[in-house]
C-alpha cells in the first residue's frame, strides 16, 4: 500500500510570539556588533589596548552599533527564521555587512575619533560577517544534526535523481526527511557525493538499498523523465515496497517556491509522459488581451479548464455560459478567489435556446467564442440521438450564427477525435457540427473546429472511473484487452486549444498532437500501481466487452482531409471538402423535422446522408428495426379494428401515414 506521510505545517505566529522573537533577533544583533568591535580592538593590540584608544574604541562601538544596526534593519536582517538558512541567507548576510562596514569607515573618515587604527575596519568587517553567519547557521546545524539521530520521528528518504533537480530537493529536504542518499541509473555517478550524500546505486538495485537503509519513502527528482522512465522508477519503488512521490518540472521550481512545497503523488499523467507545453504567448496576448472572450459549456472540464487558462492573459471581460448551475457556481467561486481582479461573468443558459444566447451577446459584445458546450458520453448518446443532435448539431449552429449577427471576431469549436468515421451518435454529431461552421465561413467570424481525443481526469474519461472502482476494491472494468485511445491533459488541451484559435483564416480542422495510443488496461493497471496495489491480485481488472459505437482504436483525420503543418509543431491543419451552405441548411431542416417527429430511422438516415463515412452501431440499427416491427404490429392491430363500412388502408399506407 502506498504510504501516506503528512507534510510539516507550519503554525503562525501570534502576534505576542512574533514581537517577542523578532526584538530576541535585534537583542542578539547587539551584542554581536558589541562584541565584534571590541573583539576587533583586541586582537589589533594583541589584546592589550592602549590606554590612549580606549575612547576611540568606545567612540567607535557606539557608532558602528548604530550604523549596522540601522543597515541591517533596513536590509531585512531583522527578521526571518534561522533554521532556513542557506546559501541565499549568507549572500545577503556578506553584502550586508559589507555596506555597513562601508559606512562605518566613511563615518570614521569624516568624524571619527583621531588616531584610529584603519585596520580595525577590516577585522570588524570579518569578525561581523562570521558571527552574523554563524548565529543564524547553528540553529539549521542542530536540527539536522537532530535529523539524523535515531530517535528521530522524520522519515527516511532516497532521493531518485542526481540531478540539478535533486540536489536542490536536498538541500531543501534535509529539513523534512531524513536523506539517506541519492539513486541514479547512470552507474557513472556511483558513490559520488552531493551536499554530502552519496549516490548508492541503480534503481534496479533499490529493494536491496531500501532493506539495507531502512528507508520508507522515495523522492523521485527527475522533472525530465518520459512516461517510460516514470513507469521504470514505479515499478521499482512498488518491487522495494516504499512510498513515492515527485518532484514536478524544473521551469516550476524557479518560480518562486521552494522545492519540498511542490512534492507531490506520482499521477497517471507522469507515467503516460505528456511534456510540457510551449505556447507562442505574444499571439494568444493579441487574441485575448483587453477583449472580450465567451466560453460556453463552462462549468465542464474543459470549459473550466480554458477559464483558467483565459483568464492568465487578462480578458477585459470573461463570459461563462453553461445549464450547470452548481458548476457555474463553483466555477465563479474560484475565479473570484484566483483571480480577484478579472471581470468574470457567469451566465445561466442553454445553447439550444436562441433568444438566451442573443441576449447574452447583446449584453456583452464578445470578440472571440470559446464553444466547449455538448454532449459527449458515448453509450448515453447512442440511446439518446436526438437529444445529441439538439445539442451538438442544433446548439453548435445557433452559438455560431448568433456569433455572426453579433460581429464576433473568432469563433472556436472544441471537436472530438471521434468525429472521423464515426461509428456513434457522438461523433456524427460532432462532425455534423464540424461541417456546419464550415459551411458558415463567408467572410463573416472566423469558423475553426479543434479536433483532439481523450483527456485525462474530464468528466467524460475513463480515469475517474477506475479510481473509483480502485477505491471500491475493484474489480475494474475494461471494454475489451486491445481498446487503445488518444490521451491528453486537461490544461494540455486548452492550452492548445488557446493556441490554434490564432491560426489559419478560417475554415480549418485543427487537430491535436496526440502522441501514440494507449491501450486501457494499461492505463488501469498504472493507476492501480499508483494507488499501491497490484494489478490482478489485490484489484481485478475484468472484460465487459464494446459498448454500442465504440471502435477498438480512434482516428485523427479522414481519407480525404489532407495534413497542412502550422508554426506549431504540436498542432496539425486539415483542410478537406465542405459542403456548401445551402446543403447544410437541407440537411438541419432534415434533421429538425425527424426530431420533431421523433424519427429515428428519418434521423439516422439524414446523418449518413450528411456524413457519408457514419456506420451506425448494429446496437442502433437493432432498435430502428425493433420500433419497426412495433409499428407494423399497430398497424395491423388498427388494421383488424376498422369499422364496417369504412374503407380500409394497406399496410404500407398505413405505415406511410
Amino acid at each position: 500500500m502506498l504510504l501516506k506521510r503528512k507534510m510539516p505545517v507550519s503554525i503562525p505566529m501570534r502576534m505576542w510570539d512574533r514581537s517577542i522573537y523578532l526584538w530576541s533577533i535585534r537583542a542578539i544583533q547587539l551584542c554581536l556588533f558589541l562584541v565584534s568591535a571590541i573583539a576587533a580592538f583586541l586582537l589589533r593590540f594583541e589584546f592589550s589596548i592602549p590606554s590612549q584608544m580606549k575612547p576611540a574604541l568606545w567612540s567607535y562601538v557606539c557608532l558602528g552599533i548604530l550604523l549596522k544596526a540601522g543597515v541591517f534593519h533596513t536590509c531585512g536582517l531583522g527578521q526571518g527564521l534561522w533554521r532556513y538558512f542557506g546559501t541565499r541567507d549568507l549572500i545577503r548576510v556578506a553584502r550586508t555587512n559589507l555596506i555597513a562596514s562601508g559606512l562605518c569607515a566613511l563615518a570614521v573618515a569624516a568624524a571619527g575619533p583621531k588616531p584610529f587604527p584603519r585596520s580595525i575596519l577590516i577585522i570588524d568587517l570579518l569578525l561581523s560577517l562570521l558571527f552574523s553567519a554563524g548565529v543564524r547557521a547553528c540553529p539549521r546545524f542542530i536540527v539536522e544534526w537532530s535529523s539524523q539521530s535515531p530517535r528521530c520521528s522524520q522519515t527516511r528518504a532516497f532521493i531518485y535523481g542526481a540531478g540539478q533537480a535533486g540536489a536542490l530537493l536536498c538541500n531543501e529536504g534535509r529539513l523534512n526527511w531524513v536523506i539517506c542518499g541519492f539513486i541514479d541509473d547512470d552507474p557513472r555517478k556511483r558513490d559520488l557525493l552531493i551536499h554530502d550524500f552519496v549516490v548508492r546505486g541503480t534503481g534496479a538495485e533499490l529493494s536491496e538499498l531500501v532493506r539495507i537503509h531502512e528507508v520508507a519513502e522515495v523522492l523521485i527528482a527527475i522533472p525530465s523523465a518520459t512516461g517510460k522512465q516514470m513507469s521504470r522508477i514505479v515499478g521499482y519503488c512498488q518491487a522495494a515496497g516504499v512510498a513515492f512521490r515527485i518532484l514536478p518540472a524544473i521551469s516550476d521550481l524557479t518560480a518562486g517556491r521552494g522545492a519540498v512545497s511542490q512534492i507531490r503523488d506520482v499521477a497517471v499523467e507522469d507515467v503516460l509522459g505528456r511534456s510540457a507545453v510551449v505556447l507562442d504567448q505574444s499571439g494568444i496576448l493579441g487574441k485575448l488581451h483587453d477583449r472580450v472572450a465567451l466560453v460556453t459549456g463552462a462549468a465542464g472540464s474543459i470549459g473550466s479548464e480554458l477559464c483558467r487558462q483565459i483568464a492568465r492573459f487578462e480578458p477585459a471581460h470573461l463570459i461563462a455560459l453553461d445549464i450547470s448551475e452548481t458548476g457555474l457556481f463553483h466555477l465563479e467561486q474560484e475565479m473570484r478567489r484566483v483571480v480577484p481582479k478579472l471581470k468574470f461573468h457567469p451566465e445561466i443558459g442553454s445553447i439550444q435556446n436562441r433568444q438566451r444566447l442573443q441576449e447574452i451577446f447583446r449584453l456583452y459584445q464578445p470578440n472571440v467564442v470559446y464553444h466547449a458546450a455538448a454532449y459527449k458520453h458515448v453509450p448515453l448518446m447512442e440511446t439518446h440521438g436526438f437529444e445529441a443532435v439538439e445539442n451538438n448539431v442544433f446548439g453548435t449552429y445557433h452559438t455560431a450564427t448568433v456569433a455572426a449577427e453579433f460581429g464576433v471576431d473568432d469563433f472556436v469549436m472544441i471537436s472530438s477525435d471521434k468525429a472521423v468515421r464515426p461509428t456513434n451518435i457522438m461523433g456524427v454529431t460532432k462532425r455534423a457540427a464540424e461541417l456546419v461552421i464550415r459551411s458558415l465561413q463567408n467572410g463573416g467570424p472566423r469558423y475553426v473546429s479543434v479536433r483532439f481525443g481523450n483527456v485525462l481526469g474530464s468528466s467524460g474519461s475513463v480515469v475517474p472511473i477506475f479510481k473509483r472502482q480502485i477505491a471500491a476494491g475493484g474489480p475494474v472494468t475494461v471494454t475489451h484487452p486491445e481498446m487503445r485511445r488518444y490521451f491528453m491533459t486537461i490544461p494540455e488541451a486548452a492550452q492548445l486549444v488557446l493556441q490554434a484559435s490564432t491560426m489559419g483564416s478560417g475554415g480549418e480542422i485543427f487537430v491535436l498532437d496526440m502522441g501514440s495510443p494507449v491501450r486501457i488496461v494499461d492505463l488501469a493497471r498504472q493507476l492501480i500501481l499508483l494507488s499501491g496495489l497490484r494489478p490482478d491480485k489485490d484489484i481485478r481488472i475484468e472484460f465487459s466487452g464494446l459498448r454500442a459505437g465504440e471502435k477498438l482504436c480512434e482516428e485523427l483525420n479522414l481519407a480525404d482531409e489532407q495534413t497542412v503543418a502550422t508554426i506549431h509543431e504540436k498542432i496539425n491543419a486539415f483542410t478537406g471538402v465542405g459542403i456548401p451552405f445551402e446543403r447544410a441548411i437541407r440537411s438541419l431542416a432534415a434533421l429538425r423535422h425527424a426530431c420533431e417527429n421523433r424519427d429515428l430511422r428519418a434521423l439516422l438516415f439524414e446523418l449518413k446522408n450528411l456524413v457519408p463515412d457514419y456506420n451506425p452501431s448494429q446496437e442502433l440499427l437493432n432498435g430502428i428495426a425493433e420500433a419497426s416491427l412495433i409499428r407494423l404490429g399497430e398497424a395491423l392491430a388498427e388494421n383488424s379494428r376498422v369499422t364496417p363500412g369504412t374503407p380500409a388502408l394497406s399496410i404500407p399506407e398505413r405505415l406511410a401515414h
